[in-house]
């Protein structure tokens, strides 16, 4: 290469690095101003549940830190496959985000069909925390601990089952993963919503049920039911007297974690700027207090340590769920 061909090039490179100082300068000019107009935050869920609670504190908060208004928009069905979709589609300027759960790495464990790819068409914002899920039996069922629920079940395959919320919720996964640590056969009987479980529960219909607690708390509470264990890898600050099923088999997690996302593609200073205020919104004593009212234990991450958890959420979730997606025969 010659001195002539040599400048060129040299000229070029700088004027290449301009550009992306430019570029990279526009980019944190725009993460201080933002939002620049009205927030979208996307609840793949109904009206009034835990997840549109959840979701209207941080709107509240959020509110008043950046000095726009943050409107909700419910889009559920399809296992909360639409408002991810929603989500995945908007535009990649961080005006709109989503609050999301286990189900986005329990759908892409599970499901074939999506019409996104959830490591693709996502951009993980911030964790916030889990929901407490706690194994629940009727007070006088014969098993009081998961020791003595494992032994059961040994004794008599297939003889006993379990409820959940619904097919590909994380009260599933939480009975699979029992089934797949355990080596037991505990049938799965899916409910539509918690209130006919409980019910059926008390009235000995089924023995067993994986819940949030705080759903759970007052049947408890008035000895219809009892905890067998908590499915998160430690005792829940929230409720240290239940023991964690971890406890009998070291390893096992199950949680119904909660968190924010927005479409692949959002500028990474946008990204920073709104995972900076959704966790300081989580550090204030008032959110706290809210949250643990719901049962939700604050476990925060930043935008690369929550990826990192998606990612390997679905790696283990494939796992469990690998004899369950095999073609009946």
């Amino acid at each position: 290469m010659n001195a002539h061909e040599y400048g060129r090039l040299s000229r070029r490179r700088l004027l290449q690095a301009a550009s992306l100082g430019v570029l990279a300068g526009t980019r944190a000019a725009y993460a201080q101003e933002f939002p620049t107009r009205p927030v979208k935050l996307i609840v793949p869920q109904p009206p009034g549940g835990a997840a549109d609670r959840l979701a209207r504190i941080f709107v509240q908060a959020l509110e008043a830190r950046w000095k726009q208004s943050v409107v909700v928009e419910n889009k559920p069905g399809g296992g909360v496959v639409i408002g991810t979709l929603a989500t995945a589609r908007a535009a990649p300027d961080g005006h709109t985000f989503a609050l999301l759960g286990s189900s986005l790495s329990i759908n892409a464990a599970q499901r074939k069909d999506l019409p996104y790819d959830t490591a693709r068409d996502l951009g993980p914002i911030a964790r916030i925390g889990y929901f407490t899920i706690v194994l629940v039996a009727p007070a006088d069922f014969g098993a009081s601990n998961v020791r003595e629920l494992i032994a059961m079940a040994r004794k008599n395959p297939g003889a006993l089952s379990f409820a959940s919320n619904g097919i590909g919720t994380s009260a599933q996964l939480a009975g699979e993963m029992l089934n797949h640590m355990a080596g037991i056969q505990l049938q799965h009987v899916p409910y539509n919503g918690a209130a006919k479980m409980y019910t059926d529960m008390i009235g000995k219909q089924i023995p067993l049920g994986f819940s949030v607690a705080s759903s759970a708390e007052s049947f408890i509470r008035s000895g219809q039911l009892k905890v067998l264990g908590v499915t998160s890898k430690e005792r829940s600050p929230l409720y240290p007297q239940w023991p964690a099923i971890s406890e009998t088999l070291p390893g096992f997690e199950a949680v119904n974690w909660a968190g924010f996302a927005a479409p692949a593609g959002v500028p990474r200073a946008v990204t920073a700027r709104l995972a900076d205020d959704i966790l300081a919104v989580l550090a204030t004593a008032d959110v706290a207090k809210a949250m643990a009212d719901m049962g939700i234990e604050v476990r925060p991450q930043g935008p690369d340590e929550f990826q990192a958890f998606i990612q390997s959420e679905m790696r283990r979730f494939s796992e469990i769920t690998k004899p369950l997606n095999k073609p009946s025969t």
